[in-house]
């Protein structure tokens, strides 16, 4: 383990997944992102995607997309850079899901490659 349980009565499951995506990234693609990661993984969204692009605030290579939607059982989070065309995301629940499909879900909708993730 990376970092030391602090409450093992507590369950959560974390997957962090990056990579290099080869599609176009907007708005709408990370909402669509999130509607396919929570219905394929079975999680229930209670709100609707909150998605920031800072445009002109802050270093030109770090513009892109900070997103997150909110689960019954926690959250989502994805964080786009544009102009390196670098995507990450991590699914942090209180519910246990597939992470061998959470991957894959999220390599081909955002033709990902290479890739590299980390479940914790």
């Amino acid at each position: 383990m990376l970092i030391k349980d602090l409450a093992p009565h507590v369950y959560r499951q974390r997957l962090l997944i990056e990579g290099f995506y080869g599609i176009q990234v907007t708005e709408k693609t990370i909402e669509n992102y999130f509607i396919k990661i929570t219905d394929e993984l079975g999680l229930r969204m209670y709100g609707k995607p909150i998605i920031f692009s800072p445009s002109s605030l802050g270093k030109e290579e770090n513009q892109g997309f900070d997103a997150f939607v909110p689960l019954i059982d926690s959250g989502i989070s994805v964080y786009v850079w544009s102009s390196a065309k670098f995507f990450s995301a991590i699914i942090y629940t209180c519910k246990g899901f597939d992470e061998e499909k959470a991957k894959r879900i999220t390599l081909e909708f955002f033709e990902l490659g290479p890739v590299e993730s980390l479940g914790f």
